[in-house]
This record gives C-alpha cells, sequence and structure tokens, in this order.
C-alpha cells in the first residue's frame, strides 16, 4: 500500500511539475484613453501608467497583480449669464487601480485577459469603485507589445468607462 502511495504522489508531482512555467516578469507600460458613456460628458481623453507583476501558472495562462494611475482632463464648459459668458474649468478625474489579473496566451504574439479590483478615486467628486478591464495584446517584440482595453470603474452614482490603447514593456 504505500508502494501505491508513493507511486501516486510521484505521478502527480511530476505532472504538476511539468506543467509550471517559470514565466514570472514585471511590465509597465504608458496608454492614451478616450472617455465613453457618461465619462465623455466630464472628459475628452487621458492618459495612465500600469504596472503589472506576472506569475506564469502553466504554458497558457498567467496570474498577476496589477496597478498604476489613469488621468483624464476635465472637459471646460461655458455658462451664459445675461450678456456676459463664463468659462468654467472642469476638473481632472484621476484614479489609480489595485487589481488581480489573468491572461490568456492563445497564440505566442496573442494573449487576452482581464482585470479585477477595486479603483481608488483621488478627487472630491470621484468615488472609488468595483474596476474591471478587459484587454487584448500584440506582441511587437519580446520585450514590447501594443495593449488595448476597455476599463470601467463602477461608483455608486455613475460607471466611468474609457477605451485605450498603449504600448508595454516587459522587465
Amino acid at each position: 500500500m504505500k508502494q501505491y502511495v508513493l507511486v501516486a504522489f510521484l505521478v502527480i508531482s511530476t505532472t504538476i511539475s511539468s506543467q509550471y512555467v517559470d514565466r514570472s516578469f514585471f511590465k509597465a507600460g504608458i496608454h492614451v484613453g478616450v472617455p465613453v458613456g457618461d465619462a465623455a460628458d466630464l472628459a475628452n481623453v487621458g492618459f495612465g501608467l500600469d504596472l503589472y507583476q506576472h506569475w506564469g501558472i502553466s504554458k497558457k495562462f498567467d496570474l498577476g497583480l496589477a496597478t498604476g494611475v489613469q488621468y483624464y482632463f476635465g472637459l471646460d464648459s461655458t455658462i451664459d449669464i445675461g450678456p456676459e459668458a463664463i468659462t468654467v474649468r472642469g476638473e481632472d478625474t484621476i484614479y489609480a487601480p489595485l487589481a488581480a489579473f489573468f491572461r490568456f496566451y492563445p497564440s505566442k504574439s496573442i494573449n487576452l485577459g482581464g482585470d479585477i479590483g477595486y479603483a481608488i478615486g483621488f478627487n472630491d467628486f470621484t468615488d472609488g469603485g468595483f474596476y474591471y478591464r478587459p484587454t487584448l495584446s500584440f506582441d511587437l517584440s519580446p520585450g514590447s507589445a501594443l495593449n488595448f482595453s476597455y476599463a470601467a470603474i463602477e461608483g455608486e452614482n455613475a460607471t466611468w468607462s474609457t477605451i485605450t490603447g498603449g504600448v508595454i514593456f516587459r522587465f
């Protein structure tokens, strides 16, 4: 009986270790974003910094942690009061997401995935909220990739949504 348990243990541990891929790495990148939906009424363009720590769990999947900052420029609005027009500067919007992510590699140069977590708002009028960001990435070289995503932050009163495109670098 002890031999069967030992053989089963060796087969299971060999199978698990053969699936593991040491693909741990750090990525950092920049992106440009265009607000959509409710957010388009408050901002017109923004940019961000993305930071990722990947851990390969198999040849086709990575898990990891993501953070960064998203900065969107507020829209100015004009108010007509009698003969005078007053321009009011829109407040900029800043979020910092804290998320976990997964990536799936259907081919060597393409990956699909998503970030899920919480985004912290850094303005008086921006609350933090549930953060999700589906992504699609195309490798340019072994050290860089084009990254496209839809990002959304669901607050209590509104959802801040953006479409982003950027470049990311592997370290």
